[in-house]
């Protein structure tokens, strides 16, 4: 009976819930959350290598190279060798930009919609979840 309140469940659940809240909102704009999420990141902090990328973000690699190349074939980032032959380095393009700004208000009507289903305690909850899990 314990396992029916596994922690791991719950939570792959809720996220799974909210995943799907936003990739309504984004869809009729031709991107996913993860792709989305992918563009405001590399705005935010400015150029990264894909590691790095993928840590931030908390995908795997591979998760996060299958959504670039997506991103890549639309020229919404460029992706080019790092200082290290081995690393790459993605950096976000003028297009990239001019999609994170029209699909703003839809991630803005998907992020209101989240936390007001969540409630104040609940968007507290999952930062201060978010924010022990990075470190």
């Amino acid at each position: 009976m314990e396992c029916a309140d596994c922690l791991c469940l719950a939570s792959r659940r809720a996220a799974l819930a909210i995943t799907r809240a936003f990739e309504r909102n984004l869809r009729p704009h031709g991107i996913r959350i993860t792709q989305f999420s992918a563009l405001t990141a590399l705005l935010l902090r400015g150029p990264m290598t894909i590691g790095a990328l993928a840590d931030f973000l908390g995908l795997d690699r591979t998760t996060l190279t299958r959504n670039l190349k997506l991103i890549e074939d639309r020229r919404w980032v460029s992706v080019h060798a790092g200082e290290d032959a081995r690393s790459r380095v993605v950096e976000v393009t003028a297009a990239g930009r001019r999609k994170v700004d029209t699909v703003y208000p839809a991630w803005r009507e998907a992020q209101a919609t989240a936390a007001k289903t969540l409630g104040s305690s609940g968007v507290s909850a999952l930062r201060d979840l978010a924010a022990r899990a990075i470190h």
